[in-house]
């Protein structure tokens, strides 16, 4: 599914076939899975950290292709301000993939509504799962409960789905249950192994006209679990043509947000852009994984 317009029922279809039929099982969380989840989010609250560094943290620097491309920590590189998306802007930007067939898969609601889904309970979900305390997949499982229960900043309505009734039955009470809606993606029309390199714009994005929307980004766990959310203030979504250095193609789905005075101060956008919480018009890039869901433009 790339990121052109999509109905729902087909996104269903879409990740009913990756992610149950070659998803690998609710005791399995791959060290690959692991490895390419980073910890960034658009979400304020959710501070910005590699828990793979094991709390060693990087200052970063807005830059555009350069030298230093090296020096900087490629997992934050995803955002930008709303005036840098210019035909023939530049800038370095990195792109998570992952492969489908290695992905924890989507399980029903009645099988993951008998499994708890508990900070609390994380001893019994480790010993449940057959994973030791300590290792990287008790990490991960401990970061996407303590996310999960985080409270919703003021004017956000969050949730994190366990199941496709879950994020659908979200979605449906954010856009309306009577309206019809479609999922947007990143696509990468270009098969690389390349995730960070130089990216320029090759025309003017395309602005997907949404009163609402819901952004829905895959977390680090055994099965497949969402952190869906939806924020009262205004935001843009946007369609953008990218070419890579390396000869890539990306159609990517981009969100700006217009206000940001409520977000964390060590937010990972601030850093990377060197501006200061309350700044308006911060953008991110979603990777291939993330959903947004927007109303479906009525036929005229």
């Amino acid at each position: 599914m790339g990121i052109g317009f999509a109905s729902w029922s087909l996104f269903l279809i879409h990740l009913l076939i990756f992610m149950c039929v070659h998803g690998s099982g609710a005791r399995e969380l791959t060290r690959k899975h692991s490895e390419e989840i980073h910890a960034m989010d658009d979400h304020p609250v959710k501070q910005h950290h590699d828990i793979r560094d094991q709390g060693t943290k990087r200052e970063h620097v807005h830059a555009h292709p350069s030298s230093h491309m090296d020096d900087m920590d490629p997992s934050s590189m995803v955002f930008f301000t709303m005036k840098d998306q210019m035909v023939g802007e530049t800038m370095p930007i990195y792109f998570r993939k992952r492969d489908f067939s290695t992905s924890p898969r989507l399980l029903p609601r009645e099988e993951v509504d008998s499994i708890p889904f508990s900070l609390k309970q994380l001893p019994n979900l480790l010993e449940f799962f057959s994973f030791s305390p300590g290792s990287p997949q008790a990490k991960f499982m401990e970061y996407t409960l303590r996310q999960c229960e985080t409270e919703p900043i003021k004017g956000e309505t969050k949730i994190c789905a366990t199941s496709m009734e879950s994020l659908l039955d979200f979605t449906r009470g954010i856009l309306g249950s009577n309206s019809d809606f479609q999922v947007l993606t990143t696509s990468h029309l270009t098969k690389s192994n390349t995730l960070f390199q130089n990216y320029t714009f090759l025309k003017m994005p395309e602005e997907i006209l949404a009163p609402k929307m819901v952004a829905c980004h895959n977390m680090p766990y055994p099965y497949a679990v969402f952190y869906c959310h939806s924020q009262a203030k205004e935001t843009k979504v946007f369609k953008v043509a990218l070419g890579g250095e390396n000869g890539d193609m990306v159609e990517a789905v981009a969100v700006c947000h217009t206000d940001t005075s409520r977000w964390s101060h060590d937010h990972a956008s601030f850093r990377v852009l060197g501006i200061k919480p309350g700044t308006p018009n911060v953008c991110h890039f979603f990777p291939a994984d993330n959903l947004v869901w927007v109303p479906k433009p009525m036929s005229i």
